[in-house]
């Protein structure tokens, strides 16, 4: 999938946040919550439904330069978490 120009945005059924007895970023859920590694947490962050998904790997790139391939890692977790139904596209 192409998804450069999409425009992420959260499913309503997910709340991200950070949560400090997990000391971690999380997704809370009606049935639970999915604890975030940082690397999601950072791509996640960026997700607002106004951002597409090159200017959320551009933002990326402009803070961690020494990452390599920054663009196609964004784009597959991307990809993953709207399997997951964690985010949708516009």
């Amino acid at each position: 999938m192409r998804s450069a120009n999409l425009i992420p945005h959260f499913n309503p059924l997910f709340r991200f946040q950070y949560e400090p007895a997990q000391q971690c970023h999380v997704l809370l859920y009606p049935e639970g919550m999915v604890k975030l590694n940082d690397s999601a947490a950072e791509i996640l962050k960026r997700v607002n439904g106004e951002r597409t998904v090159e200017q959320i790997c551009l933002q990326l790139k402009e803070q961690f330069p020494q990452a390599e391939d920054i663009g196609s890692d964004v784009s597959d977790f991307l990809q993953e978490a709207s399997i997951k139904r964690w985010i949708n596209y516009e």
